[in-house]
């Protein structure tokens, strides 16, 4: 029962909990977020309306366009893991900060990019394990 409680039958592995993290975070990046912009990019149609620190529009978008689809993959195998999640980490800190205002809850909460800036964050700090192609 101790082994039970204890999740002893889990292992226990720092690079196995970044691997898990890794994959799960830069998948759901590709397909929540990434895809809909390469499709939206390749379709020639813009969802930025404004200007994003000083950024046009569609340079804007092609930077995030770039994070959330090709630097999301290179997360997901581990390759160049630390600099493509600081692509991300300042993709998802632009969208926390500025485009949702910091806001938690409510309509146009930044919740979502939040959490994501949080994972983000941890791969950048930590790397990607030894089951990454940088690990190797």
């Amino acid at each position: 029962m101790q082994k039970f409680l204890q999740l002893d039958f889990l292992p226990r592995s720092a690079d196995f909990g970044l691997l898990v993290l890794r994959v799960w975070l830069g998948a759901a990046m590709v397909i929540l977020h990434g895809w809909g912009k390469l499709t939206a990019l390749f379709s020639g149609n813009n969802p930025f309306e404004h200007a994003v620190l000083g950024i046009p529009p569609w340079p804007a978008f092609i930077l995030a366009t770039f994070a959330e689809s090709v630097c999301a993959v290179l997360l997901v195998i581990g390759l160049w893991t630390r600099l493509a999640s600081l692509f991300l980490v300042v993709t998802m800190a632009v969208a926390f900060f500025v485009a949702h205002g910091m806001a938690l809850s409510g309509p146009g909460s930044g919740l979502i990019a939040f959490l994501y800036l949080a994972g983000f964050t941890v791969i950048l700090v930590a790397g990607g394990g030894k089951f990454s192609v940088d690990g190797k």
